[in-house]
């Protein structure tokens, strides 16, 4: 069987499957309550200096849904840790003791000043912890007071910090990065020039999910007032295997180790997030949805998957996708794909007609030899695919690729063979390419 094992920065755990920092690893009786379920490690919930932290005792969390009332995004508002500093830390040397083979991992928080994380820093030592992480990305609360996402998103903050933290501790320092920035390259970048020994990504989206229309405030509501807070959630995906991938392929922190986050609710959610460059995943909403028993399936998933592809350890296939992510204008414009649809499975619904008809290129018909059916138009299909997405049969549309020689019948022109590998942009060495076979 495939072996699971890992090893990020030097801390080892038995998966690659860590809780976040968040909710669920706010104290000792959940983080056991992981670890009894199988979680191979987690990032206790942001400590902050000692000074007294007030949460709401109202709604803290809103949420959008999908069909059925899957949750498909979380809206949370909830700040930092609000139990007492000695209280964390005692349970944190009890849990690291008792449970030894498993990753803890203690998110920090603090005033942007030397002497403030030097100070926790020797706090967080003296509990036998694996490392810190050092939490620049929260939206809501704390960056109105100066920490957080305000430090995350100036990168000379985040330099200058994590060379605090790397002057004070032995612990391996991991930087947690905001979403909410325009090129995540360069608090990354700033992090490594700090000397972080690696990034975890990405932090919450700042949001509004919803508003009241009855109340006229966003929910969720405390007393009728409401205020933005951090998006996460499958919603979030998308996002966050996106900013992976650019820190992954960029020149400048290439090799830096990632930690991957960001609505991993599945196995194939964590091998995706490992092929694009991170080392390890960690998990929040999932199992604030589900239950810590949630990481049974994402082990046995991934075991069973890495049996299947022949892959004996994570990492053999950590970082294979980097190489296969380009920039647009570098993406091979001769080759040529059309959609094609299995008359055998179609259940004639009409969803990929009206879809292409009024908003794409008319390139399906609705008959077939006189009958109600449909037929892709190759002579109209630019190969966008939208028909694939919208059909409500997984597998009945398809996108066939024109080989070699091949005339487009919708432009007239000759499929032409692909150009020759490079292992770097000819015009831009700090991106890499490998242009599609």
């Amino acid at each position: 069987m495939a072996d699971l094992s890992n090893s990020f920065v030097g801390i080892k755990s038995p998966n690659p499957f860590w809780l976040a920092s968040a909710p669920p690893t706010d104290k000792e009786y959940n983080v056991v309550r992981a670890f009894q379920a199988g979680w191979g490690g987690v990032v206790w919930k942001t400590l902050g200096d000692g000074d007294p932290v007030v949460n709401v005792n109202g709604p803290r969390y809103g949420a959008t849904h999908g069909k059925d009332r899957q949750l498909t995004g979380f809206n949370n508002i909830e700040l930092i840790t609000d139990r007492p500093l000695q209280l964390n830390l005692q349970e944190i040397k009890r849990v690291k003791k008792n449970w030894p083979d498993r990753a803890l991992v203690v998110s920090l928080m603090v005033p942007c000043e030397e002497e403030n994380w030097a100070s926790i820093l020797k706090l967080v030592e003296e509990t036998e912890a694996d490392g810190v992480e050092l939490n620049f990305g929260c939206p809501h609360g704390m960056s109105e007071r100066g920490m957080g996402a305000a430090v995350g998103q100036v990168p000379e903050y985040i330099e200058m910090v994590t060379r605090w933290c790397k002057k004070h501790t032995r612990m391996p320092v991991i930087v947690k990065l905001t979403p909410n920035i325009t090129d995540i390259r360069q608090p990354a970048r700033a992090a490594h020039k700090g000397g972080a020994d690696a990034v975890s990504l990405i932090n919450t989206v700042n949001s509004i999910t919803s508003v009241d229309l009855d109340a006229m405030a966003p929910e969720p509501a405390v007393d009728g007032k409401g205020t933005h807070g951090g998006y996460c959630g499958p919603a979030v995906k998308p996002m966050a295997l996106n900013m992976v991938a650019e820190i992954a392929r960029d020149a400048e922190t290439r090799g830096l180790p990632i930690s991957g986050i960001g609505g991993v609710t599945t196995w194939r959610d964590a091998a995706e997030f490992m092929a694009l460059g991170a080392g390890n995943v960690q998990v929040c909403t999932a199992a604030m949805t589900y239950g810590f028993k949630i990481v049974e399936e994402m082990i046995s998933g991934l075991s069973d998957w890495m049996d299947e592809k022949g892959y004996a350890s994570i990492d053999q296939f950590v970082g294979r996708a980097v190489p296969n992510v380009t920039d647009w204008q570098y993406l091979n414009l001769n080759y040529i794909a059309k959609a094609k649809i299995d008359q055998e499975t179609c259940i004639k619904c009409g969803r990929c007609h009206i879809a292409c008809e009024d908003t794409s290129h008319q390139a399906i018909a609705t008959t077939i030899n006189g009958d109600r059916g449909f037929e892709v138009i190759d002579a109209e299909c630019v190969g966008c695919n939208l028909c694939v997405n919208v059909c409500p049969v997984e597998g009945c549309i398809t996108m066939e690729a024109m080989t070699p020689g091949m005339v487009d019948p919708r432009t007239g022109r000759t499929v032409e063979p692909t150009y020759a590998n490079w292992t770097t942009h000819p015009n831009n060495p700090n991106r890499v390419a490998v242009p599609a076979q």
